[in-house]
């Protein structure tokens, strides 16, 4: 997280300090196991330090939509400081480790260091934005196209965290879970990945990543990275 916010926010080491001085629990979670539940009212906010997290939306037919991925460094529920039922589920993509900061200590120390209450209003507006273009990418591009705009998206949000090597990186989605993250079936996610894979672009084996051309996935994903505001100016 503090690498993240260094570099999204600008954020000095004084205030870094500040935040981990922060009193948190760690807990453990399984992979597929339900950290938050909707309609729930916590009185904590999560850290991700390890692992990977989904916020989702299950509609009654049992269908899933993943609203969003979360990486480790991410703060998935800050949200809650401001309201407080949960209005969506929070998942764990994976085995992880989560850090648990009461919502009394934010509070307080955001009130004595405003600054702080800064960096934390600069990163919901972030994670606002990439949920706007998340819409955008459901909605309007084509398939192929939102497969290697989604790719392209967590190569960079991973980068900014040290997790990718030579364009080949971690993420632990099925491809059930891709298709629920495009809005389109496991069946058309599949085939979507074995023609990538066939024509040089990407390939996906066993939640990992290769990138075989960077060219290809940037022709396909059009990728604007504006929305990722990843410097303090931007």
């Amino acid at each position: 997280m503090f690498e993240r916010l260094k570099t999204t926010t600008g954020a000095d080491d004084k205030k870094l300090l500040f935040l981990a001085a922060l009193p948190v629990s760690l807990r453990d979670f399984r992979e597929n196991q339900t950290v938050l539940r909707d309609g729930e009212e916590p009185s904590e906010c999560c850290l991700i330090v390890d692992g990977f997290c989904v916020r989702s939306k299950t509609i009654p037919d049992g269908r899933r939509q993943i609203l969003s991925i979360h990486i480790p460094g991410d703060l998935p529920n800050l949200q809650n400081l401001h309201y407080a039922t949960v209005d969506h589920d929070l998942v764990a993509l994976s085995d992880c480790t989560l850090a648990f900061i009461g919502h009394r200590a934010l509070k307080e120390l955001i009130r004595e260091r405003p600054g702080v209450g800064e960096m934390f209003w600069r990163d919901t507006l972030v994670d606002a934005a990439i949920s706007r273009e998340w819409l955008v990418n459901v909605g309007q591009r084509s398939t192929y196209n939102r497969l290697a705009h989604l790719i392209i998206e967590l190569r960079e949000r991973l980068r900014l965290v040290g997790r990718v090597i030579d364009n080949t990186f971690a993420i632990p989605l099925t491809q059930e879970q891709l298709g629920e993250a495009m809005g389109v079936t496991s069946v058309h996610t599949n085939r979507i990945l074995r023609d990538l894979r066939i024509n040089g672009v990407l390939e996906l084996q066993r939640g990992t990543v290769h990138i075989l051309n960077e060219h290809k996935l940037q022709e396909l994903a059009q990728f604007d990275g504006r929305y990722l505001h990843l410097s303090p100016s931007s």
